[in-house]
């Protein structure tokens, strides 16, 4: 166990791509041993610990630089249940710090060129930069306050390389007409409904379409999953396409488990030029939930806030991460996933924040089987003045069977009362049951001023959805 970071090593250290000289090679040792002690760190040559309260956020098995997944949990880690979720250690240790703001910053992916090299090395290179150590030593007999603004500054300037220039304000999308009809449902203030269709095991099409077609007279939108529990089916882009061609527009949704950073960039293109306007950002599933063998355990190059990020600059200011100009910018409805019952309340709303401080438009959440529960989120993100600037839709799923439900508790990021257990438990006709109290979510959630929509997500049994949206007043034939 590292001396500072509350962890241990997810996977073996980084090193160098190319040779170096013997000065930067001892160098590298000296920190790798040093700082490996002390923190557990990978050497991934893009430092953060000063603002993640000394504590290594690379000890996260999926690498992410942001903030926890929608799976993470005070208790552990959901990938591994033997080390803690070291994104809700830095929230604890932050806020005691009391350094929460520190955690706002949208931060860059790595710099690959880095991985393996000094940290240390880039503090004495900038501060050369900037004027060698006579710089710092002026700051001494400067105000406090002055000597912070400068030493902030000073290592902004190293983690937020110019290509990225990542911060914590809000950057919301400049004045504009909507481009999909969802997101002109959700501006004009009008319920949106949309609803979740599973690709199929297939090259198929036919699923897809038969789901279109029953789904098409019913909701705003249809979402299309991206390789759900890294699980390889028909892509969403293919799915998303279809759908266009049967009159029911979707909003495809992209993992950044599966991507590069310029695969991503590349299939915003692409999904825009055939006529795609509502693209969901999520970081993915961890490779451990899906079959055997496993891909890669640490794939990530991307995490969803990040994707966020890049895609509302290639949209509005119309350049790529490299600076190159996107000649033609894909004009997309940009939005992403919220999770009310992964570790708490504040870090979720913090989470749901930066996303939105990154440029997501909208926040369709994970399922939501505990009111209770999901009120306390939602009283979090009102507190953070979120509820106005980002559309949010409540995500169900009516289960089948005591099984299921069972199943659905153990998927990170979902809660289901020990009330719904004893329903479906009790009832003679457990489907039957199970719809009656989606029913009744639906008519108390719809009644909540701050929620804007409802997202079905009937996995494998979207034929129940017209009923739903029917008999909850929802829409009408």
């Amino acid at each position: 166990m590292p001396g500072f970071t509350p962890g241990r090593r997810w996977q073996q250290a980084y090193y160098p791509f190319k040779k170096l000289n013997f000065a930067d090679s001892t160098m590298i040792t000296l920190e790798r041993a040093g700082k490996g002690i002390l923190f557990g760190c990978r050497m991934c040559g893009n430092c953060l610990l000063q603002e993640t309260s000394f504590i290594c956020p690379m000890e996260c098995p999926k690498g992410l630089r942001n903030g926890p997944c929608g799976g993470s949990t005070p208790e552990h880690c959901y990938v591994d249940e033997t080390r803690p979720c070291i994104w809700y250690r830095i929230y604890e240790r932050a806020e005691k710090m009391g350094r929460l703001d520190k955690l706002m910053e949208v931060l860059p992916p790595l710099d690959w060129d880095k991985t393996g090299t000094s940290a240390v090395k880039d503090v004495f290179i900038h501060l050369k930069e900037i004027g060698g150590v006579r710089v710092p030593l002026r700051g001494i007999f400067q105000p406090a306050e002055k000597r912070k603004q400068g030493w902030d500054k000073f290592f902004y300037e190293i983690r937020q390389p110019a290509w990225w220039s990542g911060d914590a304000e809000a950057h919301p999308a400049p004045e504009h007409a909507p481009v999909s009809h969802l997101e002109e449902v959700l501006r004009n203030g009008n319920f949106a409904v949309t609803a979740e269709i599973a690709p199929p095991l297939s090259s198929n099409p036919d699923d897809v379409i038969k789901k279109v077609e029953l789904l098409k007279p019913w909701v705003d939108a249809a979402n299309f999953t991206d390789a759900p529990s890294a699980t390889a089916r028909m892509s969403s882009l293919a799915c998303s396409v279809i759908a266009l061609q049967h009159g029911l527009e979707p909003v495809m949704q992209i993992a950044g488990r599966d991507r590069t950073r310029t695969g991503f960039q590349s299939e915003v293109l692409g999904a825009a030029a055939l006529g795609i306007r509502n693209i969901l950002c999520l970081t993915g599933d961890h490779p451990r939930l899906g079959p055997a063998p496993h891909s890669r355990k640490d794939i990530w190059d991307l995490d969803s806030i990040q994707m966020v990020w890049l895609l509302r600059r290639m949209r509005d200011e119309g350049h790529f991460l490299d600076c190159r100009e996107v000649k033609c910018a894909p004009q997309v409805f940009i939005g992403t996933a919220g999770s009310p019952f992964a570790s708490t309340p504040l870090i979720q709303s913090m989470r749901e924040e930066k996303k939105a401080n990154a440029g997501a438009q909208f926040i369709q959440t994970q399922v939501i089987f505990d009111l209770e529960g999901f009120e306390k989120y939602l009283e979090a993100l009102s507190r953070r003045g979120l509820l106005q600037r980002v559309s949010l839709m409540a995500g169900l799923s009516p289960v089948r069977s005591l099984k299921a439900a069972q199943a659905m508790s153990e998927v990170p990021g979902i809660k289901v009362p020990q009330s719904m257990f004893k329903r479906l438990e009790n009832s003679s006709d457990p489907k039957e049951e199970s719809i009656q109290m989606t029913l009744e979510l639906i008519d108390k959630i719809k009644k909540l001023p701050e929620v804007k929509g409802i997202h079905f997500m009937a996995v494998g049994w979207e034929s129940i959805v017209p009923r739903l949206i029917e008999e909850s007043g929802l829409r009408s034939k």
